[in-house]
């Protein structure tokens, strides 16, 4: 029998019997009573699942188990062949489950072993050796244990090996990715948090652009996408990147996805300042409210993860503002907008179209032709700001389940600038409000959001030293400031808030790097989709 063939047999699935059907071309392992003679036809009953999603199947020892009552007594000596499988739970939770298939004949069971077997060799996109990085300090402290407990088990029966280091200090993981032969591996794990995530990141990217002859500093250099896989397993006090990818912040969830070899294509922006690379961010950028508390919080380390809380507070009443001018190119080449309440989910047509986009950048850079930015327009806003955020995706999290942008996407090659202008702080606390409810966070008089692929910002304390960072923009357009008059707070500075990480210096240049990273990940499944029977 050929392997594209299907195979059609009735099998026992506990004590009772069942018609089961793999059908290779359309890629599922189906399986549904059948009490009467011959297969009969599947009823709403019935079971399945996508090859692609079974983790492993090995023979069953089937001896020494009760068969002696009922239908049992017909099989005297049964074999077996256990399904080891993804099974969907609620709220994009995934679980590892079990099918145990049984029957009389010895060789049809190894004719089932064999044919799922030869088709899970056909997934060439699964990892088979991986490089995991523990932070043992991050969160709570658990990283070592929800791996040991929760990780390697799955790892070990997907028989995929692992080389395991446990990060001694701050940037362990980035230096080692920079030093360490990571060509025999498939893929990066990091058991951790945001934090550990981002060393992984800058880890892989530096190493990659260095191997690739790339000067990262230089602000308009087009980076090299790197070829390894990074998958997240939670473990940290904040895990948007997880939350914002995968649906929830879930180890065994994160490791199957892991284990089934799922791809997600991911954006990342550069951050420079007076032409040196500061820091590459995934999540938020913040300046203003976000940068303040992140500042504030890391002086009270000493309050463990409660330091956040208390520091919002204080930050929400200090209610500075900053005065400073934001230009940014808009993002003409995106489907869709920050207000058209379509988020990204798992298989999002504006990621698709945007990787076809970045294909013929790839394609005209070839061919020497110039980059179209040359001749779009930017705009420039100026004024008084409690905020500007810039996010790469929507920055969703278990305390705002849509996060920060909703219909932000993970891999359109832009960001969404949000921008915060001065407001009362009652005002102010109903935007905030709204990033934990359903309504509209962007309708208000004070906020403004736009779709951008590159922005600089300048504070106004250094406006006249960094003046040449914004010239491009101040000398093409008028700022865009009229209906916004000129307040009387205190100017000062802040910092900015890079994916968790302070960034002391004030005046900023950004660009999107579209699909620059990939993860273990397929995005946020559809409600939908989320229940399947079996």
């Amino acid at each position: 029998m050929g392997a594209a063939e299907p195979l059609r047999s009735v099998l026992w699935v506990k004590r009772q019997r069942c018609a089961v059907s793999l059908e290779p071309a359309r890629g599922w392992l189906r399986w549904w009573p059948s009490p009467g003679p011959g297969a009969g036809a599947p009823g709403a009953d019935a079971c399945s699942v996508p090859i692609s999603e079974i983790i492993t199947v090995e023979e069953t020892d089937s001896h020494g188990k009760d068969y002696s009552s009922g239908k049992w007594q017909k099989i005297e000596k049964p074999y077996a062949f256990t399904v080891h499988r993804v099974r969907r739970a609620r709220r994009h939770r995934w679980k590892c489950a079990q099918v145990t298939f049984c029957c009389a004949d010895e060789q049809l069971c190894h004719l089932w072993l064999q044919t799922l077997r030869e088709q899970l060799e056909k997934l060439t996109s699964r990892p088979k050796h991986l490089l995991v990085f523990i932070n043992p300090f991050g969160g709570k402290g658990q990283g070592k244990r929800i791996y040991e407990r929760k990780v390697a088990p799955l790892f070990t029966l997907a028989s995929i090996t692992t080389d395991i280091i446990v990060t001694e200090h701050a940037n362990h993981a980035e230096e080692s990715l920079y030093e360490m032969n990571i060509d025999k591996y498939d893929g990066v794990v990091c058991v951790g948090g945001d934090g550990m995530f981002s060393e992984v990141l800058h880890g892989l990217i530096g190493r990659t652009q260095r191997s690739a002859g790339v000067d990262p500093n230089q602000p308009r250099a087009a980076l090299v996408p790197s070829t390894l896989r990074i998958g997240i397993i939670p473990a940290g006090s904040t895990d948007c990147v997880c939350y914002s990818t995968v649906g929830i912040n879930d180890a065994e969830t994160s490791a199957l996805h892991i284990i089934v070899g799922d791809s997600l294509s991911m954006d990342v922006s550069s951050v420079h300042h007076s032409g040196a690379l500061l820091r590459y961010s995934v999540s938020l950028l913040g300046y203003g409210f976000y940068g303040d508390i992140i500042k504030d919080s890391e002086k009270k380390r000493w309050m463990g993860l409660i330091r956040y809380d208390f520091s919002g507070l204080k930050t929400f009443l200090s209610h500075h503002c900053y005065e400073g001018t934001v230009s940014f190119l808009p993002a003409q080449h995106t489907v869709g907008s920050p207000r058209d309440s379509k988020p990204c989910r798992a298989g999002c047509f504006v990621c698709r179209q945007s990787r076809q986009q970045l294909e013929e950048e790839q394609k005209k850079s070839l061919y020497g032709l110039e980059n179209m930015d040359e001749v779009e327009e930017w705009k420039v806003v100026c004024g008084k700001f409690l905020a500007i955020n810039a996010t790469n995706m929507s920055c969703a999290c278990p305390r705002s389940p849509r996060g920060l942008s909703p219909a932000a996407h993970l891999g359109d090659g832009s960001s969404d600038l949000i921008l915060i202008r001065k407001c009362s702080r009652f005002n102010f606390l109903r935007f905030l409000v709204r990033h934990t409810n359903q309504h509209d966070q962007f309708d208000f008089a004070f906020v403004e959001v736009y779709r951008i692929k590159k922005f600089q910002f300048v504070s106004k304390h250094v406006e006249d030293d960094d003046g040449d960072l914004s010239e491009r923009g101040k000398q093409r357009f008028g700022h865009i400031c009229s209906h916004h008059p000129a307040c009387c707070c205190t100017v000062s500075n802040s910092s900015w808030n890079c994916d968790g990480e302070i960034l002391n210096s004030s005046a900023i240049e950004v660009r999107v790097h579209c699909q620059l990273v990939r993860l273990f990940a397929r995005g946020i499944e559809e409600n939908s989709k989320q229940e399947f029977h079996g």
